[in-house]
Protein backbone atom coordinates (compact mmCIF):
# COMPACT_ATOMS: atom_id res chain seq x y z
CA UNK A 1 0.00 0.00 0.00
CA UNK A 2 1.19 3.32 -0.57
CA UNK A 3 0.67 6.89 0.77
CA UNK A 4 -2.01 8.06 -1.04
CA UNK A 5 -4.24 4.73 -0.23
CA UNK A 6 -3.65 5.29 3.59
CA UNK A 7 -4.34 9.12 3.34
CA UNK A 8 -7.84 8.08 1.70
CA UNK A 9 -7.73 5.15 4.21
CA UNK A 10 -7.80 8.01 7.55
CA UNK A 11 -9.93 9.96 5.97
CA UNK A 12 -13.48 7.82 6.15
CA UNK A 13 -14.79 7.98 9.63
CA UNK A 14 -14.75 3.99 10.47
CA UNK A 15 -11.29 3.61 8.38
CA UNK A 16 -8.94 2.55 11.74
CA UNK A 17 -11.58 0.12 12.62
CA UNK A 18 -9.76 -1.87 9.12
CA UNK A 19 -6.64 -1.50 10.39
CA UNK A 20 -5.71 -4.57 12.48
CA UNK A 21 -6.26 -6.96 9.24
CA UNK A 22 -4.34 -4.83 7.20
CA UNK A 23 -0.24 -5.88 6.60
CA UNK A 24 1.99 -3.91 9.51
CA UNK A 25 -1.12 -3.22 11.65
CA UNK A 26 -1.81 -6.50 12.88
CA UNK A 27 -1.78 -7.05 16.38
CA UNK A 28 -4.40 -6.99 19.72
CA UNK A 29 -5.85 -3.31 20.66
CA UNK A 30 -4.43 -2.26 23.67
CA UNK A 31 -3.84 0.85 26.15
CA UNK A 32 -1.63 3.59 26.03
CA UNK A 33 0.18 2.63 28.80
CA UNK A 34 0.83 -0.97 27.94
CA UNK A 35 2.63 0.21 24.72
CA UNK A 36 5.52 2.19 27.13
CA UNK A 37 6.04 -1.68 29.06
CA UNK A 38 9.27 -3.58 28.14
CA UNK A 39 10.76 -7.23 27.70
CA UNK A 40 13.55 -7.97 29.59
CA UNK A 41 16.44 -8.47 27.67
CA UNK A 42 17.33 -11.52 29.63
CA UNK A 43 13.82 -12.97 28.64
CA UNK A 44 14.30 -12.68 25.34
CA UNK A 45 17.75 -14.72 25.27
CA UNK A 46 16.78 -17.61 27.05
CA UNK A 47 13.62 -17.96 24.52
CA UNK A 48 15.82 -17.40 21.62
CA UNK A 49 18.15 -20.29 23.36
CA UNK A 50 15.38 -22.20 23.69
CA UNK A 51 14.67 -21.67 20.12
CA UNK A 52 18.43 -22.50 19.13
CA UNK A 53 18.98 -25.53 20.70
CA UNK A 54 15.76 -27.20 19.59
CA UNK A 55 16.29 -26.13 15.84
CA UNK A 56 20.40 -27.73 16.39
CA UNK A 57 18.97 -30.79 17.65
CA UNK A 58 16.91 -31.45 15.47
CA UNK A 59 19.17 -31.13 12.74
CA UNK A 60 19.09 -27.26 11.54
CA UNK A 61 22.93 -26.61 10.26
CA UNK A 62 22.01 -23.01 10.62
CA UNK A 63 18.95 -20.97 12.69
CA UNK A 64 18.13 -17.71 13.95
CA UNK A 65 15.10 -16.21 16.26
CA UNK A 66 13.37 -13.49 15.97
CA UNK A 67 11.78 -12.20 19.57
CA UNK A 68 9.65 -9.53 18.30
CA UNK A 69 7.82 -6.69 19.99
CA UNK A 70 5.68 -4.53 17.51
CA UNK A 71 3.66 -1.51 18.92
CA UNK A 72 1.64 0.78 16.88
CA UNK A 73 -0.56 3.96 18.09
CA UNK A 74 -2.13 6.08 15.34
CA UNK A 75 -4.59 9.51 16.29
CA UNK A 76 -6.95 10.22 13.39
CA UNK A 77 -8.55 13.48 13.29
CA UNK A 78 -11.13 15.40 10.41
CA UNK A 79 -12.28 18.94 11.16
CA UNK A 80 -12.95 19.61 14.51
CA UNK A 81 -13.15 16.00 15.52
CA UNK A 82 -11.15 13.30 16.76
CA UNK A 83 -11.89 9.97 14.93
CA UNK A 84 -10.10 7.17 16.61
CA UNK A 85 -7.32 6.07 18.44
CA UNK A 86 -5.89 3.33 18.10
CA UNK A 87 -2.98 1.26 19.94
CA UNK A 88 -1.84 -2.22 19.16
CA UNK A 89 0.72 -5.00 20.57
CA UNK A 90 2.18 -8.08 18.80
CA UNK A 91 4.39 -10.07 20.33
CA UNK A 92 5.84 -13.93 19.54
CA UNK A 93 8.72 -15.26 18.36
CA UNK A 94 9.96 -16.82 14.47
CA UNK A 95 12.42 -19.20 14.05
CA UNK A 96 14.34 -19.95 10.53
CA UNK A 97 16.56 -22.63 10.13
CA UNK A 98 18.75 -24.20 7.29
CA UNK A 99 18.58 -28.10 7.03
CA UNK A 100 19.92 -30.16 3.80
CA UNK A 101 20.08 -26.78 1.82
CA UNK A 102 16.16 -25.69 2.25
CA UNK A 103 14.66 -23.13 4.30
CA UNK A 104 12.12 -23.64 7.06
CA UNK A 105 10.13 -21.24 9.36
CA UNK A 106 7.86 -21.52 11.72
CA UNK A 107 6.68 -18.55 14.45
CA UNK A 108 4.39 -18.47 17.92
CA UNK A 109 2.90 -15.71 19.65
CA UNK A 110 2.99 -18.64 23.11
CA UNK A 111 5.93 -16.92 24.45
CA UNK A 112 6.88 -19.75 26.45
CA UNK A 113 10.44 -21.36 26.14
CA UNK A 114 8.66 -24.62 25.61
CA UNK A 115 5.92 -23.38 22.74
CA UNK A 116 9.17 -21.27 21.37
CA UNK A 117 11.67 -24.60 20.76
CA UNK A 118 8.13 -26.66 19.41
CA UNK A 119 8.41 -24.19 16.59
CA UNK A 120 11.59 -24.44 16.14
CA UNK A 121 11.22 -28.62 15.65
CA UNK A 122 8.23 -27.22 13.39
CA UNK A 123 10.80 -25.07 11.38
CA UNK A 124 13.08 -27.74 10.96
CA UNK A 125 10.02 -30.17 9.93
CA UNK A 126 8.91 -28.09 6.99
CA UNK A 127 12.50 -27.47 6.09
CA UNK A 128 13.55 -31.12 5.20
CA UNK A 129 10.29 -31.47 3.63
CA UNK A 130 11.33 -28.14 1.51
CA UNK A 131 14.51 -29.99 0.95
CA UNK A 132 13.26 -33.06 -0.91
CA UNK A 133 11.72 -30.84 -3.98
CA UNK A 134 14.28 -28.00 -3.55
CA UNK A 135 17.00 -28.26 -6.99
CA UNK A 136 19.36 -26.19 -5.49
CA UNK A 137 20.68 -25.92 -2.06
CA UNK A 138 20.72 -22.41 -0.16
CA UNK A 139 24.12 -20.58 0.21
CA UNK A 140 24.92 -18.51 2.63
CA UNK A 141 27.26 -15.91 2.45
CA UNK A 142 29.51 -16.23 5.33
CA UNK A 143 28.87 -14.06 8.85
CA UNK A 144 30.01 -13.68 11.66
CA UNK A 145 28.91 -13.36 15.33
CA UNK A 146 28.88 -9.87 16.93
CA UNK A 147 27.70 -11.38 20.41
CA UNK A 148 25.48 -9.44 22.88
CA UNK A 149 24.98 -6.16 21.01
CA UNK A 150 22.14 -3.35 21.05
CA UNK A 151 21.03 -0.55 18.73
CA UNK A 152 18.44 2.10 19.26
CA UNK A 153 17.12 4.72 17.28
CA UNK A 154 18.85 7.56 18.37
CA UNK A 155 15.88 9.80 19.41
CA UNK A 156 15.36 12.86 21.61
CA UNK A 157 11.76 12.18 22.47
CA UNK A 158 9.72 9.22 23.05
CA UNK A 159 6.00 9.46 20.61
CA UNK A 160 4.17 7.13 22.86
CA UNK A 161 5.57 9.22 26.16
CA UNK A 162 3.85 12.00 25.15
CA UNK A 163 0.01 11.98 26.29
CA UNK A 164 -2.24 11.39 23.78
CA UNK A 165 -4.34 14.35 23.92
CA UNK A 166 -1.43 16.79 23.43
CA UNK A 167 -1.46 14.78 20.11
CA UNK A 168 -5.00 14.75 19.45
CA UNK A 169 -5.20 18.40 19.98
CA UNK A 170 -1.94 19.20 18.17
CA UNK A 171 -3.77 17.35 15.28
CA UNK A 172 -7.18 19.47 15.89
CA UNK A 173 -4.49 22.86 15.70
CA UNK A 174 -3.72 21.69 12.54
CA UNK A 175 -7.03 20.91 11.28
CA UNK A 176 -8.03 24.65 12.45
CA UNK A 177 -4.98 26.24 11.13
CA UNK A 178 -5.92 24.67 7.99
CA UNK A 179 -9.70 25.74 8.15
CA UNK A 180 -8.52 29.35 8.83
CA UNK A 181 -7.00 29.74 5.82
CA UNK A 182 -9.59 28.28 3.50
CA UNK A 183 -9.41 24.94 3.62
CA UNK A 184 -13.12 23.05 3.38
CA UNK A 185 -12.06 19.89 4.31
CA UNK A 186 -8.88 18.85 6.24
CA UNK A 187 -8.04 15.65 7.97
CA UNK A 188 -4.69 15.26 10.09
CA UNK A 189 -3.40 11.70 11.53
CA UNK A 190 -0.51 10.45 13.15
CA UNK A 191 1.34 6.73 12.87
CA UNK A 192 3.62 5.87 15.45
CA UNK A 193 5.80 2.73 15.31
CA UNK A 194 7.99 0.84 17.94
CA UNK A 195 9.88 -2.45 16.59
CA UNK A 196 11.27 -3.82 20.06
CA UNK A 197 13.55 -6.63 18.11
CA UNK A 198 15.71 -9.48 19.53
CA UNK A 199 18.00 -11.82 17.18
CA UNK A 200 19.55 -14.48 17.65
CA UNK A 201 21.49 -16.90 15.29
CA UNK A 202 23.57 -19.78 15.89
CA UNK A 203 26.62 -17.66 14.25
CA UNK A 204 26.76 -16.34 17.20
CA UNK A 205 25.04 -12.78 17.77
CA UNK A 206 22.39 -11.86 20.38
CA UNK A 207 21.24 -8.40 18.55
CA UNK A 208 18.68 -6.20 20.74
CA UNK A 209 17.55 -3.49 19.04
CA UNK A 210 14.93 -1.05 19.35
CA UNK A 211 13.33 0.97 16.34
CA UNK A 212 11.28 4.21 16.34
CA UNK A 213 9.67 5.69 13.43
CA UNK A 214 6.48 8.43 13.04
CA UNK A 215 4.68 9.87 10.49
CA UNK A 216 2.49 13.34 10.85
CA UNK A 217 -0.21 13.35 7.26
CA UNK A 218 -2.84 15.46 6.46
CA UNK A 219 -5.32 16.45 3.19
CA UNK A 220 -6.67 19.59 2.57
CA UNK A 221 -9.18 20.21 0.45
CA UNK A 222 -10.94 23.11 -1.25
CA UNK A 223 -14.12 23.37 -3.15
CA UNK A 224 -15.89 25.79 -5.39
CA UNK A 225 -19.02 25.93 -4.27
CA UNK A 226 -20.42 27.65 -7.44
CA UNK A 227 -18.77 25.34 -9.75
CA UNK A 228 -18.32 22.33 -7.70
CA UNK A 229 -15.09 21.71 -8.82
CA UNK A 230 -12.31 20.90 -5.66
CA UNK A 231 -8.67 20.82 -5.25
CA UNK A 232 -5.97 18.77 -2.51
CA UNK A 233 -2.96 19.30 -1.11
CA UNK A 234 -1.98 16.71 1.50
CA UNK A 235 1.32 17.43 3.65
CA UNK A 236 4.49 18.56 2.73
CA UNK A 237 6.15 16.53 5.45
CA UNK A 238 7.31 12.64 5.96
CA UNK A 239 7.31 9.63 7.52
CA UNK A 240 10.94 9.97 9.24
CA UNK A 241 12.44 7.28 11.52
CA UNK A 242 12.36 9.62 14.69
CA UNK A 243 10.63 10.58 17.84
CA UNK A 244 8.04 13.18 18.32
CA UNK A 245 10.84 15.59 18.48
CA UNK A 246 10.56 16.13 14.62
CA UNK A 247 6.92 17.59 14.97
CA UNK A 248 9.33 20.59 16.60
CA UNK A 249 10.03 23.16 14.55
CA UNK A 250 13.46 24.42 13.70
CA UNK A 251 13.97 27.46 11.40
CA UNK A 252 17.66 25.58 9.85
CA UNK A 253 15.58 22.43 9.01
CA UNK A 254 12.95 24.75 6.69
CA UNK A 255 14.28 25.16 3.13
CA UNK A 256 12.68 27.90 0.93
CA UNK A 257 11.57 27.02 -2.67
CA UNK A 258 12.75 28.56 -5.62
CA UNK A 259 11.53 32.33 -5.99
CA UNK A 260 7.84 33.10 -6.92
CA UNK A 261 6.59 29.97 -5.48
CA UNK A 262 6.34 30.74 -1.38
CA UNK A 263 6.96 26.36 -1.18
CA UNK A 264 8.70 25.38 1.94
CA UNK A 265 10.38 22.01 2.79
CA UNK A 266 11.43 20.46 5.47
CA UNK A 267 14.65 18.78 6.90
CA UNK A 268 14.78 16.79 10.46
CA UNK A 269 12.11 19.30 12.11
CA UNK A 270 8.77 19.44 10.22
CA UNK A 271 6.55 22.47 10.88
CA UNK A 272 3.00 21.10 10.58
CA UNK A 273 1.05 23.95 11.46
CA UNK A 274 2.64 25.84 9.02
CA UNK A 275 2.41 23.40 6.31
CA UNK A 276 -1.52 23.03 6.87
CA UNK A 277 -1.78 26.85 6.50
CA UNK A 278 -0.06 26.79 3.66
CA UNK A 279 -1.88 23.87 1.69
CA UNK A 280 -5.03 25.46 2.33
CA UNK A 281 -3.87 28.65 0.51
CA UNK A 282 -1.75 26.14 -2.64
CA UNK A 283 -5.20 24.38 -2.94
CA UNK A 284 -7.31 27.36 -3.43
CA UNK A 285 -4.86 29.03 -6.06
CA UNK A 286 -5.03 25.28 -7.93
CA UNK A 287 -8.77 26.19 -8.44
CA UNK A 288 -8.25 28.54 -11.14
CA UNK A 289 -4.36 27.53 -12.23
CA UNK A 290 -4.08 27.22 -15.84
CA UNK A 291 -3.94 24.08 -17.56
CA UNK A 292 -0.80 22.63 -18.54
CA UNK A 293 -0.20 22.77 -22.41
CA UNK A 294 1.43 19.43 -23.02
CA UNK A 295 4.39 18.85 -24.77
CA UNK A 296 8.57 18.50 -23.83
CA UNK A 297 9.67 20.16 -21.15
CA UNK A 298 12.43 20.59 -18.69
CA UNK A 299 11.79 19.21 -15.51
CA UNK A 300 13.02 20.50 -11.88
CA UNK A 301 12.03 18.40 -9.50
CA UNK A 302 11.96 19.25 -5.26
CA UNK A 303 12.90 15.98 -2.86
CA UNK A 304 9.22 15.70 -1.80
CA UNK A 305 8.07 14.61 -5.15
CA UNK A 306 11.74 12.74 -6.79
CA UNK A 307 11.54 10.57 -3.95
CA UNK A 308 8.68 7.96 -5.39
CA UNK A 309 10.29 8.49 -8.58
CA UNK A 310 13.55 7.10 -7.00
CA UNK A 311 11.19 4.40 -5.20
CA UNK A 312 9.63 2.94 -8.28
CA UNK A 313 11.95 3.39 -11.31
CA UNK A 314 15.96 2.85 -9.22
CA UNK A 315 14.79 0.66 -5.52
CA UNK A 316 12.65 -1.41 -6.70
CA UNK A 317 14.19 -2.67 -10.02
CA UNK A 318 17.61 -2.96 -8.04
CA UNK A 319 16.21 -5.65 -6.07
CA UNK A 320 18.19 -8.73 -6.70
CA UNK A 321 14.67 -10.87 -5.86
CA UNK A 322 12.80 -9.21 -8.14
CA UNK A 323 15.59 -9.34 -10.69
CA UNK A 324 15.75 -13.46 -10.18
CA UNK A 325 12.01 -13.83 -10.92
CA UNK A 326 11.39 -14.57 -7.07
CA UNK A 327 8.30 -11.92 -7.17
CA UNK A 328 7.09 -12.17 -10.55
CA UNK A 329 3.72 -13.66 -9.35
CA UNK A 330 2.69 -10.27 -7.69
CA UNK A 331 5.29 -7.58 -7.35
CA UNK A 332 6.70 -7.92 -11.04
CA UNK A 333 10.08 -8.22 -12.43
CA UNK A 334 13.07 -6.36 -13.73
CA UNK A 335 14.25 -4.49 -16.69
CA UNK A 336 17.58 -4.61 -15.32
CA UNK A 337 18.97 -8.17 -15.71
CA UNK A 338 21.94 -9.36 -14.94
CA UNK A 339 23.28 -9.56 -18.07
CA UNK A 340 22.90 -5.25 -17.82
CA UNK A 341 25.36 -6.12 -14.85
CA UNK A 342 27.87 -8.18 -15.43
CA UNK A 343 28.45 -5.60 -19.25
CA UNK A 344 29.91 -3.07 -16.80
CA UNK A 345 28.78 -0.32 -19.39
CA UNK A 346 25.11 -0.35 -18.80
CA UNK A 347 24.21 3.36 -18.67
CA UNK A 348 21.31 3.60 -16.10
CA UNK A 349 21.33 7.67 -16.02
CA UNK A 350 23.48 10.31 -17.05
CA UNK A 351 27.01 11.06 -15.26
CA UNK A 352 25.10 13.46 -12.93
CA UNK A 353 23.44 10.13 -11.47
CA UNK A 354 25.04 8.64 -8.48
CA UNK A 355 22.81 6.57 -6.73
CA UNK A 356 23.91 4.85 -3.10
CA UNK A 357 21.75 2.03 -0.96
CA UNK A 358 22.09 2.34 2.86
CA UNK A 359 20.82 1.48 6.55
CA UNK A 360 22.73 4.21 7.79
CA UNK A 361 21.63 7.88 7.21
CA UNK A 362 19.92 9.72 11.26
CA UNK A 363 16.54 10.16 10.84
CA UNK A 364 15.76 7.56 7.94
CA UNK A 365 13.29 4.93 7.83
CA UNK A 366 15.70 2.58 7.24
CA UNK A 367 18.00 2.85 9.59
CA UNK A 368 19.13 0.44 11.88
CA UNK A 369 22.18 -1.12 13.00
CA UNK A 370 21.49 -4.89 11.78
CA UNK A 371 19.31 -6.27 9.57
CA UNK A 372 16.70 -8.87 10.18
CA UNK A 373 19.63 -11.54 9.54
CA UNK A 374 22.15 -10.21 11.70
CA UNK A 375 24.41 -8.68 9.53
CA UNK A 376 25.76 -5.14 10.14
CA UNK A 377 24.45 -2.57 8.11
CA UNK A 378 26.40 -0.33 5.89
CA UNK A 379 26.13 1.68 2.43
CA UNK A 380 27.06 1.01 -1.18
CA UNK A 381 26.90 2.27 -4.73
CA UNK A 382 24.12 1.43 -7.14
CA UNK A 383 24.48 3.24 -9.93
CA UNK A 384 27.97 5.34 -10.07
CA UNK A 385 28.12 7.88 -12.49
CA UNK A 386 25.10 6.62 -14.00
CA UNK A 387 26.70 2.96 -14.90
CA UNK A 388 25.22 0.16 -13.36
CA UNK A 389 27.12 -1.49 -10.62
CA UNK A 390 25.14 -3.04 -8.10
CA UNK A 391 21.64 -4.80 -6.40
CA UNK A 392 20.42 -4.65 -3.16
CA UNK A 393 20.71 -8.48 -1.57
CA UNK A 394 21.08 -10.93 0.95
CA UNK A 395 22.94 -13.65 2.30
CA UNK A 396 21.36 -16.16 -0.09
CA UNK A 397 21.60 -14.02 -3.00
CA UNK A 398 25.32 -12.66 -2.90
CA UNK A 399 26.76 -15.50 -4.34
CA UNK A 400 24.44 -15.04 -7.62
CA UNK A 401 26.49 -11.87 -8.61
CA UNK A 402 29.78 -12.91 -7.15
CA UNK A 403 29.64 -10.93 -3.77
CA UNK A 404 31.09 -12.95 -0.51
CA UNK A 405 28.68 -11.06 1.65
CA UNK A 406 24.96 -9.65 2.12
CA UNK A 407 24.21 -6.01 2.02
CA UNK A 408 22.38 -6.06 5.09
CA UNK A 409 19.19 -5.41 3.77
CA UNK A 410 16.63 -8.10 4.98
CA UNK A 411 13.60 -7.49 7.00
CA UNK A 412 10.53 -9.03 8.11
CA UNK A 413 7.07 -6.99 9.29
CA UNK A 414 6.39 -8.91 12.15
CA UNK A 415 8.10 -11.93 14.02
CA UNK A 416 5.31 -14.29 12.44
CA UNK A 417 6.45 -13.53 8.97
CA UNK A 418 9.63 -14.35 7.48
CA UNK A 419 12.39 -12.47 6.77
CA UNK A 420 13.52 -12.00 2.94
CA UNK A 421 14.63 -9.28 0.80
CA UNK A 422 13.71 -5.59 1.12
CA UNK A 423 14.79 -1.78 0.00
CA UNK A 424 17.03 -0.27 1.70
CA UNK A 425 16.94 3.49 1.57
CA UNK A 426 18.04 4.59 -1.98
CA UNK A 427 19.02 8.02 -2.58
CA UNK A 428 20.27 10.17 -5.15
CA UNK A 429 23.47 11.90 -4.09
CA UNK A 430 23.90 15.52 -4.27
CA UNK A 431 26.29 17.63 -6.23
CA UNK A 432 29.34 18.19 -4.85
CA UNK A 433 29.58 21.75 -6.37
CA UNK A 434 27.37 24.21 -4.91
CA UNK A 435 23.96 24.92 -6.73
CA UNK A 436 20.89 26.44 -5.17
CA UNK A 437 17.54 26.04 -6.45
CA UNK A 438 17.45 29.02 -7.93
CA UNK A 439 20.90 28.76 -9.74
CA UNK A 440 18.71 25.75 -11.18
CA UNK A 441 15.95 27.44 -12.28
CA UNK A 442 17.87 30.74 -13.93
CA UNK A 443 19.20 27.97 -16.82
CA UNK A 444 15.37 26.72 -17.61
CA UNK A 445 14.03 28.33 -20.75
CA UNK A 446 10.46 26.34 -20.87
CA UNK A 447 10.02 23.77 -17.58
CA UNK A 448 7.96 22.53 -15.04
CA UNK A 449 8.87 22.71 -10.92
CA UNK A 450 7.27 19.77 -9.68
CA UNK A 451 6.36 19.39 -5.74
CA UNK A 452 4.73 16.45 -3.80
CA UNK A 453 4.36 13.22 -4.72
CA UNK A 454 0.96 12.23 -6.55
CA UNK A 455 -0.54 9.41 -8.78
CA UNK A 456 1.76 7.24 -10.73
CA UNK A 457 1.79 4.36 -12.90
CA UNK A 458 4.57 1.99 -13.91
CA UNK A 459 4.99 -1.37 -15.28
CA UNK A 460 5.53 -4.88 -13.88
CA UNK A 461 9.10 -4.33 -15.01
CA UNK A 462 9.95 -1.12 -13.12
CA UNK A 463 10.38 0.54 -16.91
CA UNK A 464 7.48 2.52 -18.90
CA UNK A 465 5.96 4.82 -16.39
CA UNK A 466 3.87 8.04 -15.68
CA UNK A 467 3.81 10.10 -12.54
CA UNK A 468 1.91 12.91 -11.45
CA UNK A 469 3.11 15.85 -8.32
CA UNK A 470 1.21 18.18 -5.83
CA UNK A 471 1.60 21.60 -6.76
CA UNK A 472 2.75 22.68 -10.19
CA UNK A 473 5.09 25.85 -11.23
CA UNK A 474 5.08 27.00 -14.99
CA UNK A 475 9.12 28.30 -15.54
CA UNK A 476 9.45 30.08 -18.36
CA UNK A 477 13.29 31.74 -19.41
CA UNK A 478 14.61 31.32 -15.99
CA UNK A 479 11.61 32.37 -14.00
CA UNK A 480 8.79 31.13 -11.84
CA UNK A 481 5.61 32.43 -13.53
CA UNK A 482 2.86 31.12 -11.50
CA UNK A 483 0.62 27.72 -10.82
CA UNK A 484 -0.58 25.61 -13.57
CA UNK A 485 -2.77 22.18 -12.96
CA UNK A 486 -3.19 18.46 -14.79
CA UNK A 487 0.33 18.08 -14.83
CA UNK A 488 1.95 14.41 -15.61
CA UNK A 489 5.17 13.38 -17.04
CA UNK A 490 5.84 10.09 -19.03
CA UNK A 491 9.21 8.23 -19.96
CA UNK A 492 10.65 5.20 -19.14
CA UNK A 493 12.93 4.66 -16.61
CA UNK A 494 16.59 4.38 -19.13
CA UNK A 495 15.42 7.70 -21.05
CA UNK A 496 14.73 9.42 -17.94
CA UNK A 497 17.58 8.87 -15.95
CA UNK A 498 19.72 9.94 -18.70
CA UNK A 499 18.11 12.93 -19.29
CA UNK A 500 19.39 14.11 -15.75
CA UNK A 501 21.21 17.03 -16.41
CA UNK A 502 21.83 18.47 -12.75
CA UNK A 503 21.24 18.14 -8.98
CA UNK A 504 21.09 20.99 -6.18
CA UNK A 505 23.97 20.44 -3.49
CA UNK A 506 23.46 19.09 -0.22
CA UNK A 507 22.24 22.30 1.53
CA UNK A 508 18.72 21.35 -0.41
CA UNK A 509 18.91 17.74 0.25
CA UNK A 510 15.90 16.08 1.94
CA UNK A 511 14.23 12.83 2.63
CA UNK A 512 10.49 11.10 1.14
CA UNK A 513 9.57 8.19 3.37
CA UNK A 514 7.08 5.46 2.27
CA UNK A 515 5.91 4.35 5.74
CA UNK A 516 4.59 0.94 4.02
CA UNK A 517 5.82 -0.44 1.27
CA UNK A 518 4.24 -3.61 0.15
CA UNK A 519 5.90 -6.78 -1.39
CA UNK A 520 5.66 -10.32 -0.57
CA UNK A 521 3.32 -13.31 -0.47
CA UNK A 522 1.69 -13.53 2.04
CA UNK A 523 2.18 -9.08 1.88
CA UNK A 524 4.48 -7.79 3.78
CA UNK A 525 5.15 -3.93 4.50
CA UNK A 526 8.60 -1.96 5.55
CA UNK A 527 9.37 1.44 5.43
CA UNK A 528 12.26 3.40 3.29
CA UNK A 529 13.40 6.89 3.09
CA UNK A 530 14.86 8.29 0.03
CA UNK A 531 17.26 11.12 -0.16
CA UNK A 532 17.74 13.51 -3.11
CA UNK A 533 18.39 17.38 -3.83
CA UNK A 534 16.01 19.59 -6.32
CA UNK A 535 17.21 17.96 -9.64
CA UNK A 536 16.75 18.58 -13.48
CA UNK A 537 15.76 16.47 -15.80
CA UNK A 538 15.52 17.99 -19.51
CA UNK A 539 13.42 17.18 -22.38
CA UNK A 540 10.78 14.89 -20.69
CA UNK A 541 7.21 14.34 -21.90
CA UNK A 542 4.17 15.72 -19.93
CA UNK A 543 0.36 15.09 -21.02
CA UNK A 544 -2.38 16.92 -19.56
CA UNK A 545 -4.23 14.72 -17.32
CA UNK A 546 -7.84 16.96 -17.46
CA UNK A 547 -7.78 16.54 -21.78
CA UNK A 548 -10.45 14.24 -23.53
CA UNK A 549 -9.90 12.36 -26.26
Amino acid sequence: MRRRDFVGLTGLATGALFLPSLPGFGGTLVSSERLLEGVDVAVKKRLADAALNAAKSAGASYADARVGRYLNQYVFTREKQVQNIVNTESYGVGVRVLVNGAWGFAATNDVSEAAVAQAAREAVAIAKANAKIQKTPVQLAPQKGYGEVSWKTPIEQNAFEVPVKQKADFLLAVNAKALDNGASYVNSNLFQVNEQKYFASTDGSYIDQDVHRIWPTFDVTVIDRASGKFRSRDSLGTSMGMGYEYLTPRAQDKVAGPAGTGVIGYKQRYDMLEDAALAAKQAKVKLTAKSVVPGKYDLVLDPDHLGLTIHESVGHPLELDRVLGYEANYAGTSFATLDKLKSGNFKYGSPAVNIVADKLQPGTLGAVGYDDEGVKTGEWDLIKDGVLVNYEKIRDQAGVVGQDHSDGCCYADSWSNVQFQRMPNVSLRPNAKKMSVDDMIKGVDKGIYIVGAGSYSIDQQRYNFQFGGKLFYAIEKGKITGQIEDVAYQSNTQEFWNSCAATCDQSDYRFLGTFFDGKGQPPQVSAVSHGSSTTRFNGVNVINTARKV
